[in-house]
């Protein structure tokens, strides 16, 4: 019995301290926690996720209907009635506010996924066919970049038609360039890692390399890249509205709010403030947002 328990003891003993030992985080788990250390992402992420909750729960929310008119309550001061004022038509817009968030983050959201569709796809071929292929690919986005992206969106918006549909349609054609020669470049530096050669050299075909070996470890950048789309679609979608080429009145919208304020910012400047501050504030968030997840996918930024 002695013997047989000396025997086990060193396993008993190896066993203990493996249970003992923490498991190692894995990368996406050490990313978070280094997403969590930063106060300025948080923050953003904070109120990015206030602005996703009003605009699910704006029936619920909004005190008034957005397009409930009355002419008792035109261009009325902010007050406990009417928390944001009432503008040109006596329209609460606290309540337009909020539902105008809806327009905007449905835009910002929509329009990424389909650069995302649209971009991703092509720099993964542009990436890691090259040849010929690269090189078509590659004089195709220089062309659209060449052209700036606002610009780019008015043209499409008014070609196609004003409507929130075709304002995502412009919106994610006009960002997919960026997201084909980021996607590109990423899959140019991923190719050539040693893990990659591996499983080319145990036969996968270059289908299976590109999908399960190469694209997931392009995907942090894209993400970061996306969120920052985000944000810039929020504001191209806010233009598209004040020129009129996006959601048509009187459906709310932060932009449409802000072209009909314009004739009113001396007597009536609450009608400018509100949908403006909304703006900035979910666009500067996103940006925070931008900045903490890029710290957290590469530990190597400050």
């Amino acid at each position: 019995m002695k013997q047989i328990d000396m025997g086990l003891a060193p396993a008993v003993s190896t066993a203990v301290k493996q249970a003992a030992t923490p498991r190692e985080a894995t990368p996406a788990q050490r990313a978070l926690r280094r997403l969590a250390r930063r106060r300025g992402a948080m923050l953003g992420l904070g109120i990015v996720v206030l602005f996703v909750v009003i605009a699910l729960c704006a029936p619920w929310i909004a005190p008034y209907d957005p397009l409930a008119t009355s002419w008792s309550a035109i261009r009325k001061a902010p007050s406990s009635a009417f928390l944001f004022g009432t503008d040109e038509l006596g329209r609460d817009v606290f309540s337009r506010v909020i539902w105008g968030s809806r327009a905007s983050l449905l835009v910002g959201a929509s329009s990424v996924c389909i650069s995302m569709m649209l971009g991703v796809p092509i720099g993964l071929l542009a990436g890691y066919v090259g040849g010929w292929t690269d090189g078509i690919i590659s004089r195709l986005t220089d062309a659209m970049l060449a052209v700036p992206f606002l610009i780019l969106a008015i043209a499409m918006a008014a070609f196609l038609g004003p409507n929130l549909t075709n304002v995502m349609i412009a919106v994610g054609v006009s960002a997919t360039p960026v997201f084909i020669r980021l996607t590109r470049a990423q899959v140019l530096a991923v190719k050539v890692e040693d893990f990659v050669e591996a499983a080319r050299a145990v036969g996968n075909p270059h289908w299976r390399i590109a999908l399960r070996h190469v694209l997931p470890n392009v995907l942090p950048p894209l993400i970061v890249q996306s969120t920052l789309a985000i944000a810039a679609a929020i504001i191209a979608e806010a233009s598209l509205s004040f020129l009129g080429l996006g959601l048509q009145p009187p459906a709310p919208s932060w932009g449409s709010m802000l072209n009909t304020a314009k004739n009113y910012v001396d007597s009536a400047p609450w009608m400018a403030i509100w949908p403006g501050m909304s703006i900035f504030l979910l666009v500067i968030s996103l940006n925070l947002l931008g900045d903490g997840l890029r710290d957290a996918f590469d530990p190597r930024h400050k």
